[in-house]
């Protein structure tokens, strides 16, 4: 990786921190700066402005931070069931840059900037197409191993998984992770009851 990629790299990751925490429009540019040590000359170089910055933040640095963890959970085991489950288990207790008090980073933007701004939309409809296609694979494969039946869409399944994801990420925030033990039971056994 080149400097100037380390230092793009660099102005996402901590941009992400901060606007994880704090939220989007509250974040500025120079709250980026302070962060990253970088000149105003530097970031400029690097993204047009700031709404440019987040469309990379979803883009990269959140897919960089999360996806892992989906990949590897998605192949895990023979059985599907065991897979997502542990995704979303994993998501929410060991993923380490996930706080319970923060939420999801994805479900935050799509709160405060989907009604707002047609790009970020886009960018946050294409990360969750991404995620959704994975965990309709992964149906689909348990479908072709004969643990669960083809009359399921697996599309459905899929949608349905990542909203309780993002409902159980809200509410955690109120809730606190007791929440999340109490969800993930209910969850499992809405995942045992597919036939």
């Amino acid at each position: 990786m080149s400097k100037a990629e380390a230092t793009r790299s660099d102005i996402l990751r901590r941009a992400l921190e901060l606007i994880y925490k704090q939220g989007y429009q509250a974040t500025s540019i120079d709250d980026i700066l302070v962060t990253t040590q970088v000149t105003k000359g530097a970031f400029y170089y690097h993204f047009r402005n700031k709404e440019e910055m987040g469309i990379a933040l979803i883009d990269e640095a959140m897919q960089d931070e999360i996806w892992p963890l989906i990949e590897k959970s998605l192949s895990a085991s023979p059985n599907f069931r065991d897979n997502i489950y542990e995704m979303i288990k994993g998501l929410l207790f060991e993923q380490p840059f996930l706080t319970v008090e923060h939420g999801c980073p994805a479900v935050n933007l799509i709160q405060e900037m989907a009604p707002l701004n047609d790009a970020f939309r886009m960018a946050l409809i294409k990360s969750l197409n991404k995620w959704k296609r994975a965990i309709e694979a992964e149906i689909i494969r348990g479908q072709q191993a004969g643990q669960l039946d083809t009359t399921h869409d697996a599309k459905q399944i899929a949608l349905n998984v990542i909203t309780l994801y993002h409902g159980v990420r809200n509410m955690g925030k109120l809730l606190g992770k007791p929440y999340y033990i109490s969800f993930l039971k209910e969850f499992r056994r809405y995942l045992d009851i597919l036939n």
